[in-house]
């Protein structure tokens, strides 16, 4: 059984998040596709035709010359988008609740000892933390994500000047890891929304007894190379339906069909397809980064490394 509370140094980090999939990869994704499936299987659907047409009369009245054909379409037709805007926002929101989430709870029952999780564990949590959870719904997406997009946004600007890019390097890592401490250590702990938040952005700099050195510099590592990795994959997968699309752009030009609504045809379809496709396989990789954060926090928890080993040991011995 894989030992979660513990002190682990930069390659630790790297090289445990890819044993926890080697050891739970299996039963984490399969329930993780159960409670996550279908509202996947919504997004890509409305993706697909939703907004193929959106945007096949995007590119349609670019190539006609049309300049004023996607402002005609697009007021005829206001009611339209604005559904299905609002049924993206809710989908899209209760799966990057469940995408944050989900690790977490699963995290947390396998750190305790469970082997095997299933899918009525993982409801049954969110279940009996609903409160937590639209608190922290709440708290995300109107206190922490806005000022996290101010901050970004900030130094995106400063790019201009070079030093931005800098910043970025520093600053997006260390956000990731703030937002996702900041769930792990809600539900793990009995602190509020607030004190959580807190302790989410002082265990990026210092551990909790104050005596040992600062682990920022491994988390943000750690980090940073997670997220290389994952964006790597995910290019692989989002390259695919741009390269198709541009190569059929290029060489039938001369379709009618193509130049109307290039969208709107067989490769609009294909395009659109694999594109759903890229977008779930960037929502898989992403709990590489989401299972890294979790062992990070397991990481700052000194205060329980001692409890847990001993608990281990005496669990140990039970079985003996």
């Amino acid at each position: 059984m894989m030992q979660f509370y513990k002190k682990r140094d930069f390659g630790s980090f790297i090289s445990d998040t890819f044993s926890f999939f080697k050891h739970y990869g299996r039963n984490y994704f399969q329930n993780y596709i159960l409670l996550n499936g279908l509202l996947l299987i919504l997004m890509v659907i409305l993706i697909i035709f939703g907004f193929r047409e959106f945007f096949g009369v995007i590119f349609g009245s670019n190539i006609s010359g049309q300049s004023y054909y996607f402002e005609n379409y697009f007021q005829n037709n206001l009611g339209l988008f604005i559904v299905i805007g609002i049924v993206l926002l809710v989908l899209s929101t209760a799966l990057m609740t469940i995408n944050f989430l989900f690790p977490v709870f699963y995290m947390k029952r396998v750190s305790e000892g469970q082997e095997k999780v299933s899918t009525d564990d993982i409801i049954a949590d969110f279940k009996n933390n609903i409160k937590k959870v639209l608190v922290l719904y709440v708290g995300l997406n109107f206190l922490v994500f806005p000022i996290a997009a101010i901050i970004f946004m900030l130094s995106y600007v400063l790019v201009l000047i070079f030093i931005g890019l800098i910043l970025l390097l520093f600053i997006v890592p260390t956000l990731i890891n703030i937002i996702n401490f900041l769930c792990y250590d809600y539900f793990n702990s009995n602190k509020s929304f607030f004190e959580s938040l807190s302790y989410a952005i002082r265990s990026q700099f210092s551990y909790r007894n104050g005596r040992e050195n600062s682990p920022y510099w491994k988390y943000w590592g750690s980090t940073l190379i997670m997220a290389i990795i994952c964006q790597i994959l995910i290019s692989i997968f989002s390259a695919i339906p741009m390269v198709l699309f541009f190569i059929k752009l290029t060489t039938t030009t001369s379709s009618a069909e193509f130049e109307q609504n290039p969208l709107g045809s067989g490769l609009g379809m294909l395009f659109f397809m694999i594109y759903g496709i890229s977008l779930i396989m960037s929502l898989l990789l992403m709990n590489m980064q989401y299972v890294n954060s979790g062992l990070m926090y397991y990481d700052s928890r000194t205060d329980l490394h001692q409890q847990k080993e001993l608990a281990e040991i005496e669990t140990i011995g039970t079985h003996e």
